[in-house]
């Protein structure tokens, strides 16, 4: 990249909530109008369209929306790990600097582990049940690190030690069947630390995981990438699972990117209808309905996205704009939504609210108390 960025990087630069260089820091991940093309004999469906954001160091930004909505396959596109026939097609990815979207295979893989770490949703998938927790642990380490095998060991041991493993020195030598799902989900995160990469990508980690260990799961990868200065994408469905964790949040529907924002500004005032929805339907002990409230219909197919505002057939406030002209990340309040209700020049006119049946809360406006 060049030290100059152009108006359009910018501008993305604005959208993803960083402008470029602020607070002295540079960001880890940089994603510049991404687009994942998967072609068929029928037509292309666009998976991912126009995504752009940065992850700071240190910094955890969320990704949520609902299944189908292109929240997992942005890690799978920046780890290039898309399944065949899907492609990037458009944008650009940066990892602290260095574009890195277009490095063919053989110059990506030194990338993976020891740039860019891993975290999936079953830590089985990522652990090999016919080898010892220390000779993965070590084998990781000596792959990317250059150090003997007495050290690999000695940091095998430290690792567990910092992910709270019990007894590491005996656990070292278990193998995964041995290790209850907390516990395997702790050793999966000390594998993707274990080189010490810049960036973290975790997604839905503590899916198949009971609360209690979640908690536990969820501060533990927090705390470590705080301590070591990773950038870490967080993708998951559950906005309390952001709300405990992220420092950011990313909202999307559809392959793109509605909402991005302070994840206590999203959570309290949130921008896009969809946003709202999502934050209404959550269930709270301050609450007291008959019945969750329900965003109606359903996600469209990537085959039939409809035009404008991807959201315009199941939104309470479209107008004849949503279905015709799709909006841009809007600045609104502390955070950007894609919503034509916010454009400052001539702004859709907002219902009161989102179900008068159900009593919702319309959108608020910034600094407006969230009800």
């Amino acid at each position: 990249m060049s030290s100059t960025p152009s108006s359009g990087e910018h501008n993305a630069a604005a959208v993803a909530g960083h402008e470029p260089g602020a607070a002295g820091q540079k960001p880890v991940l940089s994603v510049r109008q991404l687009r994942v093309e998967f072609p068929t004999r029928h037509a292309t469906l666009v998976a991912l369209d126009d995504i752009s954001f940065d992850i700071a160091p240190g910094e955890v930004l969320g990704v949520v929306g609902e299944s189908g909505a292109g929240k997992s396959m942005i890690g799978n596109a920046v780890i290039q790990l898309l399944e065949p026939p899907g492609h990037i097609a458009g944008g650009e990815v940066h990892l602290s600097g260095r574009r890195i979207d277009d490095l063919a295979e053989e110059d990506f893989v030194p990338l993976r582990g020891r740039h860019i770490g891993m975290i999936f949703q079953d830590p089985l998938t990522s652990l090999n049940p016919l080898f010892s927790i220390g000779d993965q642990l070590i084998e990781t380490l000596r792959t990317h690190l250059p150090i003997g095998e007495k050290q690999a060991r000695e940091r095998a041991l430290a690792l567990l030690t910092e992910v709270g493993i019990p007894a590491p020195e005996t656990r070292l030598d278990s193998y995964p069947h041995q290790f209850s799902g907390g516990m395997r989900q702790r050793v999966v995160i000390a594998l993707a630390l274990a080189a010490e990469p810049e960036l973290i990508i975790a997604d839905e980690p503590t899916t198949a995981l009971d609360v209690s260990v979640q908690a536990q799961i969820l501060a533990l990868l927090k705390r470590v990438c705080a301590e070591r200065g990773a950038a870490v994408m967080l993708v998951t469905h559950d906005m309390g699972v952001i709300a405990e964790t992220a420092d950011r949040v990313a909202v999307m529907y559809a392959g793109r990117l509605i909402e991005i924002g302070p994840v206590n500004e999203v959570i309290r005032h949130p921008q896009h209808p969809y946003t709202v929805g999502l934050m209404a339907s959550i269930p709270g002990l301050a609450k007291r309905r008959e019945r969750l409230y329900q965003i109606e219909g359903a996600m469209p197919r990537l085959a039939a996205i409809p035009t404008g505002c991807a959201f315009n057939p199941r939104c309470p406030h479209a107008a004849e704009r949503c279905r015709t002209e799709r909006p841009e990340l809007l600045p609104v309040g502390g955070s950007r939504a894609a919503c034509w209700l916010h454009d400052p020049e001539n702004p859709l006119p907002r219902r009161d609210t989102l179900d008068t049946r159900q009593g919702e809360p319309a959108l608020d406006s910034p600094g407006e108390t969230a009800r």
